[in-house]
């Protein structure tokens, strides 16, 4: 990839060699939808907004302030700003996460502890609603999806963001922005590859028990697959007059704006 996709394409930006898509290019690829993998870690340049049919932001071991030693890190944002504006779908993972929300003018901070390993995230009232992470819900006794956390730093939410997730050390884990820009600070597109590629960098005495893998992926694929249908089934929208945060940030699926926190989850 070389700076310029096809205005039909997706555009994957990878930050690290051992933070590739996983389960988003299987969920892409079953969409039938064709997608360009952007490594920022190698110099490849990013593509214009206009060019894309949507916008993928994944992880990686820098911060979003680290723009001295990673200075892609602020066009990368520029590029979710006007991604989001022009009604492209955007999905941000975990570093890809922090960057939407300080893109969309949160504020990202560092917390006391990190958050590595396999665990669960806590949907809120809205996130039970939204289309993307509701039905894993359903109406269920269990409101929690399955996940695997590695970070510490956090944000906060984005004026007019949806709050969708929550952990008992992280009570921001998740937001959606308008309809179709989705922040997740945890993985759920882990697939075995990824997994094998993350293992060797994982702190001592964190491991990745096998069936709880399977779990993640399983939920991975579903969520995945819901984010990228509601994507198609929108289709493209009009630029906003205002651009993000303003008249176009309206919220059709939730109206009343964000939850600030998850029932029954401590910070």
């Amino acid at each position: 990839m070389t700076g310029s996709a096809s205005p039909s394409s997706w555009a994957v930006l990878q930050h690290a060699a051992y933070e590739g898509p996983g389960l988003i290019a299987d969920e892409l690829r079953s969409a039938d939808q064709a997608f360009e993998v952007v490594r920022l870690d190698l110099g490849e340049q990013l593509p214009d907004a206009g060019s894309i049919a949507g916008l993928v932001a994944m992880g990686g071991p820098m911060g979003v302030h680290d723009g001295v030693a990673h200075p892609w890190l602020a066009a990368e944002r520029d590029l979710m700003v006007a991604a989001v504006a022009e009604g492209k779908p955007v999905l941000g993972v975990c570093l890809g996460a922090q960057q939407l929300a300080m893109a969309l003018g949160a504020e990202v901070t560092t917390g006391e502890a990190a958050e590595i390993g396999l665990g669960r995230v806590e949907l809120t009232g809205p996130g039970r609603q939204d289309p993307v992470t509701g039905p894993e819900y359903g109406g269920l006794s269990t409101t929690t999806i399955p996940c695997m956390h590695w970070h510490q730093d956090t944000f906060s939410l984005p004026d007019g963001a949806v709050h969708l997730a929550a952990s008992r050390r992280f009570p921001h884990q998740a937001f959606r922005w308008g309809d179709r820009a989705y922040g997740l600070q945890f993985h759920v597109e882990v697939d075995r590859d990824l997994v094998a590629g993350w293992e060797p960098y994982l702190p001592p005495g964190v491991t990745l028990d096998r069936s709880t893998l399977v779990e993640v992926e399983t939920v991975g694929h579903r969520l995945l697959r819901r984010f990228v249908q509601r994507a198609l089934a929108l289709g493209p929208t009009m630029p906003t007059a205002s651009g993000p945060g303003g008249a176009g940030a309206t919220d059709p699926v939730e109206p009343g704006g964000q939850d600030p926190q998850a029932a029954g989850v401590a910070r």
